[in-house]
């Protein structure tokens, strides 16, 4: 929304928004320690990564915990880009990754549904699991273009340069996600370490 009068609101150099003004809180009670860290020159530190576009409307696209660093030392920013992949019909989850490493990938669980109709539609043959589905060329190659085609919007180091596909459902009992939806990211991560391994070259 847009910024309000009597707030400053700044971007910082990690995309991380500051906001100083009346309706920020004076510091956590009985709590020195916590206020020095999220209250710095009078600016609070949300812990929220956005940015304010050329009409002043601020846009809260992560939360900066979530944030990781490439070994390159660029900042990604993976929830931005994983709501920008889901927009794709053949993508139903995924998890952007990539935390130390030279370039960010993604694990991806498609929408098998829909996917089971698109290789239908295009008689792709011996897909009856969705482990033969994922292993299949001409479906990993029609994600890739979804990929590239979303790629265009970001960076060059935002860019997901590899994904590998899942077979199972990733969902609330199985541990992927919490019950509001939003992924599990340590767990993802160890469910997936083998893939996380294969894109990296990790011996």
């Amino acid at each position: 929304g847009r910024i309000i009068q009597n707030v400053e609101v700044k971007i910082a150099s990690d995309g991380e928004i500051l906001c100083k003004g009346p309706n920020v809180m004076m510091g956590y009670y009985k709590d020195e320690k916590l206020t020095s860290e999220a209250i710095i020159d009078g600016y609070f530190y949300t812990g929220d990564i956005g940015e304010i576009d050329s009409e002043g409307f601020l846009k809260i696209t992560d939360r900066k915990k979530e944030m990781f660093k490439t070994s390159g030392g660029k900042y990604i920013a993976p929830q931005m880009i994983e709501n920008a992949m889901k927009q794709s019909r053949f993508i139903e989850q995924i998890m952007v990754i990539g935390a130390d490493q030279k370039m960010p990938a993604a694990f991806i669980q498609p929408n098998f549904e829909f996917l089971k109709d698109w290789a239908k539609r295009h008689a792709i043959k011996n897909v009856a699991t969705n482990e033969e589905l994922i292993a299949n060329p001409k479906v990993i190659e029609r994600i890739q273009r979804e990929i590239d085609t979303v790629n265009e919007k970001f960076g060059n180091w935002e860019k997901i340069k590899r994904f590998e596909l899942t077979p199972d459902l990733w969902t609330i009992p199985a541990g992927h996600l919490t019950p509001t939806m939003k992924l599990k990211r340590k767990i993802v991560m160890e469910k997936y370490l083998n893939l996380f391994h294969k894109i990296y070259d990790v011996q």
